[in-house]
């Protein structure tokens, strides 16, 4: 039997399934180079790229597994997946708490300006310490719009900061909040008594989009938008003009809609996006759950997946 590895993972699943079968690597293959490899291996370990599409599953002659390391499925066709029988597992909740300090820390940044001062430091040469004035987390309201694992451990350390938590999910009883002690509300009221709204849903046809012109508009102007969860949920043109225009405090992402610039990680792959010269977006590439804790945990998880799956011993 054989593996491929196509995304940076912990060093832990080579080394426990080498034990087994052949495991090679090969990193962020295009869609048309995963259709020439895909036909030998019985099992894939990936994390969100590249989308895994019919073309792809069609061509796995003999793949029995995919293992995600990642939260997120819907850049795999799971219908496909399952007409041939392969198995799809990812990684729910492993990396919860490395996504959800991430907020928290993207929060802290657009509130104290960290981010624009530490580049007036080491840049511009300047000390100028009344140019930051910024604000504090204590007393401000966090909305969060999906309240399952991250959004949980997001209020819990934000509680810690003395917020108060309104949350927003589709899929939960007033009572699932209250134990978490959080106000269960309306996805339009959280965005009105928000100072700051973090977003941890999938995205879905739902949810695509989820965030724009409309949805600023019922905001406070000074507020915060963080997106911690996948590019796509915020309409990033709508989101550009808010800012501009000061309809809206700042933005915080860790996903774009467009995070591989069509040319993945190859060598002279641009990405640009018009949100860059907004001084009141942050921005990271996709790290939330780039701790080694983390990956950790994920590796041990989806190890013991495929270990089963394929019957190991």
């Amino acid at each position: 039997m054989k593996c491929l590895i196509i995304d940076a993972v912990h060093s832990s699943i080579s080394e426990e399934l080498s034990k087994y079968m052949q495991v090679d690597t090969h990193m962020l293959p295009t869609q048309a180079e995963l259709v020439k490899l895909i036909p030998d291996y019985d099992a894939l370990v990936m994390r969100v790229d590249p989308a895994i599409n019919k073309e792809i599953l069609d061509a796995a002659k003999k793949l029995k597994v995919i293992g995600v390391c990642a939260v997120g499925l819907n850049h795999v066709d799971l219908d496909a997946a399952k007409a041939k029988g392969i198995q799809v597992f990812n990684a729910p909740g492993l990396n919860a708490n490395a996504v959800a300090e991430l907020t928290i820390s993207k929060m802290l940044d657009l509130c104290r300006h960290t981010i624009p001062a530490n580049a007036d430091v080491k840049v511009n040469h300047k000390w100028d310490k009344y140019k930051f004035v910024g604000r504090e987390l204590r007393g401000k309201t966090l909305g969060i719009l999906g309240f399952g694992r991250i959004g949980r451990r997001v209020g819990e350390l934000a509680r810690a900061f003395k917020m108060d938590v309104v949350a927003y999910d589709p899929y939960l009883k007033s009572g699932d909040f209250e134990k978490e002690h959080a106000k269960g509300m309306g996805i339009d009221e959280v965005l009105k008594v928000s100072d700051f709204v973090t977003i941890h849903m999938p995205l879905t046809p739902e949810t695509k989009n989820l965030f724009n012109a409309e949805s600023i508009a019922k905001m406070k102007p000074d507020a915060a938008v963080l997106n911690m969860s996948r590019g796509g949920i915020v309409n990033e043109h709508d989101m550009y003009e808010a800012l501009k225009a000061k309809k809206i405090g700042g933005y915080a992402s860790d996903v774009m809609e467009n995070e591989l610039a069509a040319g993945g990680l190859s060598e002279g792959a641009g990405f640009v996006s018009p949100l860059f010269d907004c001084d009141n977006f942050i921005v990271t590439p996709h790290l939330g759950a780039q701790t080694v804790d983390a990956s950790r945990d994920i590796g041990e998880y989806i190890t013991g997946k495929l270990k089963e799956t394929l019957n190991l011993h």
